[in-house]
């Protein structure tokens, strides 16, 4: 068993198709499914159904999944880390949901901490991968947000991943609408009145058994919705199908869509509450609480 088949695996999962997952890895189908016929028998395991309709993972290799993601993050980690500090270069790495101020705050960090030779990585991702990537050392800071329906759960699962979550801000729900949408000049809307128009969201699909949304009113039944799990993509989606986005409201000074984006109240409630988490009786690096720092200037509660 290698690294890179673990990889191989992950790579399947995500895709469900082995020719989709050949060609992002840069193989060739048939050499992709012999490593992975090699693995399942070293380890005398079936990992994956294969039909004619794609790849699906076994009881086995939905479980075999999760401590792959885990082997290889940790490899990942030993990697960079180590392999930084002999060019002797400075690493940090952030995962986090899609909120512009952590980004901010990570772009102070750099300035603040100045030095010539760093490699630093945010992650943009889905609440799971948030979790885990702190959990399992990838990021040192993870930037999460709960909403009513799902605060149970998260602080469930923190406490599982021996995780802590520092609360910074709490948000009412807006709807973020292209400034030539015909419903731009309202001062508040309801979803109701949006129902003509789609609901562009971010992706939160993945392999657990949990469902964890950055996004308020997750459990809404949306007539027309699109996922996206890029901000741009996003975007241009808003602009030309007259779409629409459930956010907080905040569109600070430095962001780019300021002139192009509209926050309007919205009718239904459910309140966001973000922050941070970190793992348990973690150090943080200096980068590290340069950036908590940076973070700590948006806390409002």
């Amino acid at each position: 068993m290698t690294i890179q088949q673990l990889k191989y695996v992950i790579a399947i999962a995500n895709f469900g198709s082995l020719h989709e997952a050949a060609g992002k890895l840069f193989i060739s189908q048939p050499a992709l499914s012999a490593s992975i016929k090699d693995l399942e028998n070293e380890l005398d395991i079936r990992i994956f159904e294969r039909t004619n309709k794609g790849v699906y993972l076994t009881e086995e290799g939905i479980e075999f999944l999760s401590y792959a993601k885990e082997t290889v993050s940790h490899y990942s980690l030993i990697e960079t880390r180590f392999g930084a500090s002999r060019d002797g270069k400075k690493h940090f790495s952030v995962s986090m949901h899609h909120y512009v101020f952590a980004v901010h705050a990570f772009v102070e960090a750099v300035k603040a901490f100045n030095i010539d030779n760093f490699t630093y990585d945010v992650h943009e991702t889905k609440t799971d991968e948030v979790l885990l990537d702190v959990k399992n050392n990838k990021s040192e800071v993870g930037i999460i947000s709960y909403s009513n329906k799902n605060k149970k759960l998260l602080k469930k699962l923190l406490n599982e991943y021996h995780l802590d979550f520092v609360p910074l801000i709490v948000r009412e729900t807006y709807v973020y609408v292209w400034k030539s949408h015909p419903l731009a000049d309202r001062k508040e809307l309801s979803l109701s009145e949006l129902a003509e128009y789609p609901c562009v969201s971010f992706d939160q699909s993945n392999n657990n058994d949990f469902y964890l949304p950055e996004e308020a009113l997750s459990d809404y039944a949306f007539s027309k919705r699109i996922t996206s799990t890029d901000r741009a993509t996003s975007a241009e989606m808003m602009a030309a199908l007259n779409g629409y986005s459930i956010g907080t409201g905040n569109i600070t000074d430095s962001l780019a869509l300021k002139d192009d984006i509209v926050a309007i109240k919205l009718t239904e409630e459910d309140p966001l509450t973000i922050g941070y988490i970190v793992r348990e009786n973690h150090n943080l690096t200096d980068i590290g609480n340069t950036y908590i720092k940076e973070l700590l200037k948006y806390k409002e509660i």
